[in-house]
């Protein structure tokens, strides 16, 4: 980094020689991509497949799959996540922590929105991680895949309780079949359950008049554990917060979002929720969030140098499940672009979503 001096015309020749090494940067990019273009490839495509062919070139930010992936299960579900409007406060936020180191036990994390706040608070076990939130999107598609068998008439309409193996959990979240990782469950259960989400929303009434709506809810409304001799867990009995039930079941076509399955691949936390920032807000185009929001929104308790460095190296890696990232400056200082990999830039909006 280089160091700042007293001399303004030095400050603003570094600031000049920094821009031109971008610039720099961009048209070797672009002149390497005219070069390996082959007949009929668009920019777009050049450009994800010279990514692929240097694999490895980075270091990867998707963990290697386990052994268990190789064992094929039919009945396995779609994957899916809470995607409707009524719960877009809670999918431009992070309602957990993206750290595997800090647990951030009885701390309390505030959004402020343009149309109110949300707060997440967390007790005494520590407040619920990104990975702990697997359970919850495991949930989440069983009762998306049951209520599509109910609406087409081939089931019975489920409820909130969702009681799963333990092996299951491991196989659908894509992690090892281990001791460990079954005794963490135990954890993860009380986490979710001990982290509690608060929104406060304004919002026009059916009356036209202006209404604040307050209420709150952990992550999951209670839990069971179901051990075997051996004191070792076997069953998962969990009841998914009602609002989010709620918007799974009601309506003829809830608006739930397909999550691609190797997303639970995904290892930096602050990576998970870049993908997720992406699912609901790019689609199947592209968004663009100032890197100054997203580090807003991520609840992290790092600092913003710490977190846009991150994200640099996410970009670098740019091995995101269906997503390209990629950087550009923006009015505020610089922006993540967000493209899904089938799309076309000119057909996407330019709007930069800031602070």
């Amino acid at each position: 980094m280089t160091k700042r001096t007293s001399s303004r015309d030095q400050n603003d020749s570094i600031t000049t020689n920094d821009l031109i090494g971008r610039i720099n940067r961009v048209r070797d990019q672009h002149s390497r991509i005219e070069a390996e273009a082959r007949p009929g490839e668009s920019n777009n495509e050049v450009a994800t497949r010279l990514r692929q062919e240097n694999v490895g070139t980075s270091p990867s930010t998707v963990r290697r799959p386990p052994k268990s992936d190789q064992q094929l299960d039919l009945f396995m579900p779609a994957l899916y996540d809470v995607g409707t409007k009524d719960s877009r406060s809670i999918m431009d936020v992070a309602v957990f922590r993206l750290s595997k180191k800090e647990k951030r036990a009885g701390e309390v994390i505030r959004y402020d929105l343009p149309d109110g706040h949300v707060e997440v608070s967390s007790g005494p076990a520590g407040m619920a991680s990104v990975w702990d939130y697997d359970l919850v999107l495991m949930a989440v598609s069983h009762l998306t895949e049951a209520m599509n068998r109910y609406r087409d008439g081939k089931g019975e309409k489920p409820g909130r309780v969702f009681r799963p193996h333990v092996g299951d959990v491991l196989k659908f979240c894509r992690r090892a079949d281990g001791g460990k990782q079954k005794d963490d469950l135990v954890a993860t259960c009380l986490r979710l359950n001990t982290t509690h989400v608060a929104m406060q929303r304004t919002k026009k009434a059916k009356n036209g008049r202006t209404v604040t709506v307050s209420e709150g809810e952990a992550l999951i409304s209670r839990y069971k554990i179901i051990a075997n001799e051996n004191g070792k867990p076997e069953y998962i009995e969990i009841e998914l917060a009602e609002w989010m039930f709620r918007e799974i079941v009601e309506g003829k076509n809830p608006e739930v979002l397909t999550v691609h399955p190797d997303y639970f691949l995904i290892d930096p936390g602050i990576g998970r929720f870049v993908y997720r920032l992406a699912r609901r807000a790019a689609g199947k185009t592209h968004a663009k969030w100032a890197f100054q929001t997203i580090y807003e929104r991520s609840g992290s308790s790092g600092t913003l140098k710490k977190f846009n460095f991150t994200l640099r190296k996410l970009i670098e890696a740019n091995d995101m499940p269906e997503y390209t990232l990629s950087e550009e400056q923006g009015q505020i200082g610089p922006v993540l672009v967000m493209q899904y990999r089938s799309a076309s830039i000119a057909t996407c909006e330019e709007d930069v979503i800031g602070s």
